[in-house]
Formats: C-alpha cells, sequence, structure tokens
C-alpha cells in the first residue's frame, strides 16, 4: 500500500485530505510543520508528499532541499493558496514534481499521486534492470591466452563503429555474450539491443519477424505487427546463424543495410530505420558463399568488421578461472558462496576437448554444483557431456577425443539436445533455458534433428 506525507499547518485540511486517500486505499501520515514533516521522511519513510508551502516554522521551498538530502527520488506536491509563476518555478528547482493552487480538486490530486508513483516505480524498475545486467554482464575477454587477448584488442578497436560486425566462431564459444559487450560499450548503448536466431526459420517467420506485417498482409495476420527491426531503430540488431539466413530473405536485409529502409509485409510504402547489424556464424560463410547458399553483397556488406572468438581448446590455458568465474556466479545464485574447485577439478576440466565450448562448462559446472552437497568440487563431482569423458569411475578425457573426433558439430550438437531432453524429461523449456537458447529456436533443432521427446515425469 503507497504510504502518503501530508503536511500542512490546517487539521481541517488535513483531516480531508487524508479521509480522501485512505477511502481510496492510501496510507497517510500527517505533520503540521517543516519539522514534524523532516521527522516523519525520517521514520515513516512516504512513498509520496503532498506539503503546503506555508508552514508555521518555514516554507516548502526552505523544507524541499532538507526532503532531498533524505530521499532524492521521493515525488513532492506542492499546495499554496497564493500561486505564482514565479514561485511555481522556484518549487520546481528545488525538488517539487508538481504544483497545484489551492482549493484542490482531490480527484484530480488523485489522478496526480497515482501517476507519480507509478513513474517513480518505473524509474525503480530501471535502475534495478540497470544493477542487475551490470551484475549479470559477462567478460567475454576472461582469461589470458594470446588468442583472447587479441580478441579483447579487435574488439575495443571496433567498439566504438556503427559499421555492420560478425562474430565467428564454434556453437557455444560466446558469440552472443560478445555481441551484448558490444552493444553496452558502443555508441548505442542506451539505446534498444534486439537478438533473433535465425536457425531453422522459415522464411515467412522470419519475414515476419524482422520487417513486420499489415493487417490482412496473409492469413492468420489479424493485426498489424512491429518487425524486429523497428524495434531496434537507432538500437543494435544481433542476427545470431545469420549463415541460416533464407536465401530469399537476404536481399531485403541487404536493402535495410545499404539503404536504410525497408517495406513492411502488406505495406506499400518504405521505412526509414537507423540499426547497426551485428552478425554471427559458426558456419564457413565463404564457403556458402561459394556454394551459391549464401549472397556474396550480403556476405561482404556484413563482414566490414570480422571478429573471431576463439574456441575453448584454442585457450586451454584460460580454463581454470573461466571455471572459477562461472562457478562464482552459479555459487550466487544457489546461495552457496563457498562453492569452489579442487586442483584435480581444475585439471580435470583442461584436459577435456570441450565439443560445446563456454556453454557446455556452465553446463557440467551447473550439474555439479546442483548435485554435489559439498563445498569444493572434486574431479569424480564433474559429469561431461560426451561418452567415454571422465566421469565419476575415473575414466580420462581421451576416451571423449576418440569417440567424438569423427562427428560434424551437427552431430555432437544433436547428442547433447537429446541428453539434456533426456536428463529433463522432455521439458523443453527448462532444456532452451540449459542450453542458453530460444524455446522456439530449440523446437527447429527438435523439429529438424527429428529428436523423439522423452515423456515429462
Amino acid at each position: 500500500m503507497p504510504k502518503i506525507l501530508i503536511v500542512d499547518d490546517e487539521p481541517g485540511i488535513r483531516f480531508g485530505v487524508r479521509d480522501f486517500l485512505e477511502r481510496e486505499g492510501l496510507d497517510v501520515e500527517e505533520a503540521d510543520s517543516c519539522t514534524a514533516a523532516e521527522k516523519a521522511v525520517r521514520e515513516f519513510h512516504p512513498d509520496a508528499m503532498v506539503l503546503d508551502h506555508m508552514l508555521p516554522d518555514g516554507t516548502a521551498l526552505e523544507l524541499l532541499p532538507k526532503i532531498r538530502e533524505i530521499d532524492s527520488t521521493m515525488p513532492v506536491v506542492v499546495l499554496t493558496g497564493h500561486a505564482t509563476i514565479d514561485l511555481a518555478v522556484r518549487a520546481v528547482k528545488e525538488g517539487a514534481d508538481q504544483f497545484l493552487a489551492k482549493p484542490v480538486e482531490l480527484p484530480a490530486l488523485l489522478v496526480m499521486l497515482r501517476r507519480l508513483l507509478e513513474s517513480q516505480r518505473e524509474k525503480r524498475r530501471q535502475a534495478a534492470g540497470r544493477a542487475r545486467q551490470a551484475r549479470e554482464a559477462v567478460d567475454p575477454f576472461t582469461g589470458t591466452s594470446a588468442a583472447i587477448r587479441r580478441l579483447a584488442e579487435d574488439a575495443r578497436k571496433v567498439a566504438a563503429s556503427s559499421s555492420p560486425i560478425l562474430i565467428e566462431g564454434d556453437t557455444g564459444s560466446g558469440k552472443g555474450v560478445l555481441a551484448r559487450w558490444l552493444h553496452r560499450n558502443g555508441p548505442r548503448a542506451d539505446e534498444a539491443f534486439v537478438d533473433m536466431n535465425c536457425a531453422g526459420l522459415s522464411r515467412e517467420f522470419l519475414e515476419t519477424e524482422l520487417f513486420g506485417h499489415e493487417k490482412g498482409a496473409y492469413t492468420g495476420a489479424v493485426n498489424t505487427k512491429q518487425g524486429l527491426l523497428e524495434v531496434a531503430h537507432r538500437g543494435v540488431v544481433f542476427l545470431d546463424e545469420i549463415g541460416d539466413l533464407d536465401p530469399q530473405v537476404q536481399p531485403k536485409l541487404l536493402k535495410v543495410l545499404e539503404e536504410k529502409r525497408f517495406r513492411r509485409l502488406g505495406d506499400v510504402r518504405d521505412r526509414q530505420i537507423d540499426v547497426q547489424l551485428v552478425a554471427a556464424s559458426h558456419q564457413n560463410l565463404p564457403q556458402l558463399v561459394q556454394e551459391k547458399k549464401f549472397r556474396s553483397d550480403l556476405y561482404f556488406r556484413i563482414s566490414t568488421i570480422p571478429l573471431r572468438v576463439p574456441s575453448l581448446r584454442e585457450r586451454a590455458e584460460d580454463i581454470p578461472v573461466l571455471a572459477r568465474q562461472l562457478l562464482g556466479g552459479l555459487a550466487s545464485d544457489l546461495g552457496r558462496r563457498g562453492l569452489r574447485l579442487s586442483a584435480d577439478a581444475e585439471r580435470a576440466l583442461t584436459a577435456y576437448s570441450w565439443p560445446g565450448n563456454v556453454r557446455e562448462l556452465r553446463n557440467v559446472l551447473e550439474r555439479a554444483a546442483l548435485l554435489c552437497g559439498r563445498d569444493v568440487l572434486e574431479a569424480c563431482d564433474l559429469r561431461f557431456e560426451s561418452e567415454g569423458a571422465l566421469h565419476p569411475r575415473g575414466e580420462t578425457p581421451a576416451a571423449a577425443d576418440a569417440a567424438t573426433a569423427h562427428l560434424t558439430l551437427e552431430e555432437l550438437e544433436r547428442i547433447h539436445i537429446e541428453r539434456v531432453l533426456r536428463e529433463l524429461s522432455g521439458r523443453v523449456t527448462e532444456a532452451s533455458q540449459r542450453l542458453g537458447i530460444p524455446r522456439s529456436t530449440l523446437y527447429q533443432k527438435i523439429k529438424r534433428y527429428r529428436i523423439a521427446l522423452p515423456r515429462s515425469s
């Protein structure tokens, strides 16, 4: 229940305002002077204040700076029986949010208070969101290897650019993490970051998601839909697995990049747009160009600035510090601050080949943290994804390399998805969270690999 402080030296006015606001579901406290108001703000912690200008021991102009020292965000509505433009301007400069002349209409005051309270809540939500994002922001350059240092150096050189950026690297290596880092540290950090995974999506779905559609553009288009490009205006669009982008959609995306305009499905006019494209792919795009599966003009346009994220195999010396960082985040989420890795566990992590890269590393650590009741995780607590990898029985990772060396990345991905779905009894939502991909993308991969879902228990 929102708490309102009424500050007025006339008991009749305080009673009338209090009675009305309490009947509207607000918690009300009263004060009749500047001194009493200061004390009430410290003890009552109101969400908003209704403040009379003239009080026995001072004025609202004198009280407002003191109130702002106690609570800089609390909305304050100043009331006065002698309103002037000069007084209103001075009150606002001192920190008043609204200025009203007496006698005030109580319903109008209620509407104003509710709007101010909602605005205050929204500001707090945004501040909390920014603080959470800062806490959760993952450093894509954790480690000291030459490969990761080179990536960090290249990324910092191009962070201020608004040109298209192409991020290359194996599945699970952290391309999405790097894309978000580029947004946070680029010139569009205060604007939207919109991402979409293009893998396995149909042309129709891609078009309506990217460009939007008008009502009646096709069967089922019962409402106008804004596309992701419009949502990201002045911000960043991150297209993951752009190598899977449908060939018929590719020229439309090229038009957006070259001409800064596009057309919704079913619309007759172009719309101007200003977005930076960050694309990512684990595939060999030049080879796709040679095979006529990806347009050469689009490839050259998106690869203006290429960045390559190294796989964990290329930066094995970074695995212990990266594992400690990931485990620290997991420990915080689980409320187990003392959780750590033993020296043997770190050696086992370093010896493993990591076909799933950082994503697989996080999964292995999360599984160990959930299943192990001790604060120190040992090598026997680590259950690796690949068949024949180090298990509690003590097998070494060498067998995993031999067992999986002949497999393609797609085959490894299918095996990994099947295993996660099996462990979660076919619960797709939880599986998508574990795998770090949108649920729609997981459904596409299930269909693509013809994976039979286990029955949920």
